[in-house]
């Protein structure tokens, strides 16, 4: 399977490249987003790269897909949007995502979430995605419910950061639910 671009109405869903490093270094480096994202802030351009070649690995062994969303308009690299723990066989995966502090509560997160949602149910033939927040992370889990996602309870220790280990809220969307679309929504991530 060839990697497929995405879009939305102001973004480009695309392969993050070695040209996003620094940009992609921008976002993980910053403590207002990996506070709750289970990495610590990322401390060099190395580590962005090794990010960069980890997703590459990852879509090759069709275990997840990350797109990078740049901003139509400006050209902007703000973050990324994708599937963890994809399993072809079983139907599921995971969603993540996370974006610059400078682009919160404009709706970009949602658009994002949305076509990848879109992505996985109709063109990936996926039945269920699931997510993990932290549970202090309002911002995420509320932008989830918003898109349909169900609250499926606690996962205890699931999720590992600042040398500790946190429980995580988990949430789930089948690709059967009934989901109104959203009208816009506003979100802090």
């Amino acid at each position: 399977m060839a990697f497929q671009p995405l879009a939305t109405k102001r973004l480009k869903l695309v392969r993050v490249t070695e040209e996003h490093t620094e940009a992609l270094f921008e976002v993980l480096s910053d403590l207002r987003v990996t506070r709750f994202y289970g990495i610590d802030p990322l401390a060099s351009i190395e580590e962005a790269e090794q990010i960069i070649g980890s997703f590459d690995q990852t879509f090759a062994a069709r275990r997840g897909i990350r797109w990078g969303m740049v901003d139509r308009a400006t050209g902007r690299f703000i973050g990324t949007v994708g599937l963890n723990n994809w399993s072809p066989y079983a139907k599921k995966a995971e969603l993540g995502f996370e974006l610059h502090p400078d682009f919160w509560r404009q709706g970009y997160g949602s658009e994002a979430v949305q076509e990848v949602i879109r992505f996985s149910f109709e063109e990936l033939g996926l039945f269920r995605l699931g997510a993990v927040t932290f549970l202090e992370n309002e911002a995420s889990y509320r932008l989830l419910e918003k898109l349909g996602f169900t609250y499926e309870g606690v996962l205890r220790g699931y999720l590992y950061q600042d040398e500790q280990s946190h429980d995580a809220r988990m949430y789930g969307r089948l690709r059967t639910d009934v989901v109104t679309p959203p009208a816009r929504i506003e979100e802090t991530v």
